[in-house]
């Protein structure tokens, strides 16, 4: 079997790596794991692209008119002081016109037929008088109209041979259309990753349970399938790992078998009843990366294989900021898509930090405010807490402050990453 990643994907020689240098290694060691798959078009969207896409004809395919009127040509027509033109054959779309176009005269013409041999501009209807004289129609056309007037050309859209969609993009309703008017009934796209997903403590129950001293109810896994759905994966929700060293190494071993990703929350650190980096190193590779964030700092990477472990903290607040961080482009990545980077947007802080730890960059859960000018302008929510779930619930995106900020006043410019840039939206 081919392997479809190498053994030291993850490896560096940091102790801590910045976010930037993070995310620069996965960019550079990550690749697509999943084979491609013929897709029905109407099934298509969400779904990867596994390579390009050629138009096998020009689009529109002919010359037609973009509205319902009167086809001339423009030779025949005075722009200064308008024409009366005969009106001549009928044109209709999907049908063959009914009679030959002849100079000099007007077709009546409806939106999306095809333009006649040598006419080359459409007039509204609605901007047309038309006249009879003896049991012939003659159409008025309004002086000021421009040559290709109301025409659709032949491979506007899409010339022939041109790349109408990209390898590596995720489809969206609007590329199927393309897709469509094309002429594609199945795309080539990449098979859908298939992620487990792993609470781990004995402490984690289910809800619906009742709660004994010292439990607590799983949070992170719905969090987890949720965003993961949004992904657009396949995920398989396979409980919750006790703290035990055999069990846990038997069931990621089981898991990795069948699945491109593995997903932990909790047990990402290196205590004595955190057992999954353990299992994770003594079945395959862990690279533990230290990284210079908050919240998110013991986030972990590994394989098993061809398998990547992806571990995440425990606490709510930090799985979701890692998850958007790192989890996102890298299942992007794994499952076909081109690495994309989410759009920052500079806002002006509705707040003010007076002080924070340089060389860490730090993320903070923002609402989006109005100014008194009516702009726009992030706001920080009032605490830090990494269990704080009412602090993702009411936030709009992620504050992002870098490893150089020290402090933050009102009004000064800051980086908002909206949760909509992956796909999260409030209403």
């Amino acid at each position: 079997m081919v392997r479809k990643l190498i053994d030291d994907c993850f490896i560096h020689d940091s102790d801590r790596l910045t976010h930037a240098q993070a995310l620069e290694l996965l960019r550079s060691r990550i690749s697509p794991v999943t084979d491609p798959e013929d897709v029905p078009l109407d099934r298509a969207t969400g779904r990867v692209l596994a390579r390009d896409l050629t138009a096998p004809r020009p689009i529109p395919a002919f010359a037609n008119a973009a509205v319902d009127g009167y086809a001339f040509r423009f030779h025949d027509y005075d722009a200064k002081l308008g024409s009366s033109l005969p009106v001549g054959a009928r044109a209709a779309a999907g049908r063959a016109i009914d009679a030959p176009a002849m100079p000099g005269e007007a077709v009546r013409i409806f939106t999306g037929a095809p333009m006649p041999d040598g006419f080359d501009s459409v007039v509204m209807q609605e901007d047309t008088r038309t006249v009879k004289s003896g049991g012939a129609e003659a159409v008025n056309i309004p002086p000021g109209l421009k040559c290709g007037a109301n025409c659709r050309l032949a491979g506007e859209d899409v010339a022939q041979g041109a790349v109408l969609l990209h390898a590596g993009q995720r489809l969206r309703p609007q590329d199927c259309a393309a897709a469509a008017s094309a002429g594609f009934a199945t795309l080539p796209c990449y098979g859908k990753l298939k992620v487990a997903v792993f609470s781990t403590g004995d402490e984690i129950i289910h809800p619906g349970t009742a709660l004994a001293d010292g439990q607590v109810y799983d949070a992170n896994a719905p969090m987890l399938r949720g965003l993961l759905e949004a992904a657009g994966v396949q995920c398989d929700d396979l409980g919750v790992l006790a703290d035990d060293r055999v069990l846990v190494e038997k069931k990621l071993k089981a898991a990795a078998r069948d699945h491109h990703v593995l997903i932990t929350s909790g047990g990402a650190s290196k205590g004595e009843e955190d057992h999954v980096v353990k299992a994770v190193d003594a079945l395959g590779h862990l690279h533990m990366w230290q990284i210079a964030i908050k919240p998110g700092r013991p986030m972990a990477f590994g394989q098993i294989g061809d398998c990547v472990f992806l571990g995440l903290p425990g606490n709510p607040v930090a799985v979701f900021v890692c998850f958007l961080l790192y989890v996102w482009p890298v299942l992007a990545r794994l499952g076909g898509a081109q690495w994309r980077e989410p759009v920052r947007y500079p806002l002006p802080a509705a707040f003010s930090v007076p002080g924070k730890k340089t060389g860490r960059r730090e993320y903070w859960r923002g609402l989006l405010t109005r100014t008194a000018q009516g702009g726009l302008a992030a706001q920080k929510f009032e605490r830090d807490g990494s269990g704080l779930i009412t602090s993702l619930r009411e936030a709009d995106g992620l504050i992002e402050a870098g490893e150089d900020v020290g402090a933050i006043a009102k009004g000064q410019p800051v980086s908002f990453i909206p949760f909509s840039e992956f796909g999260i939206r409030r209403d």
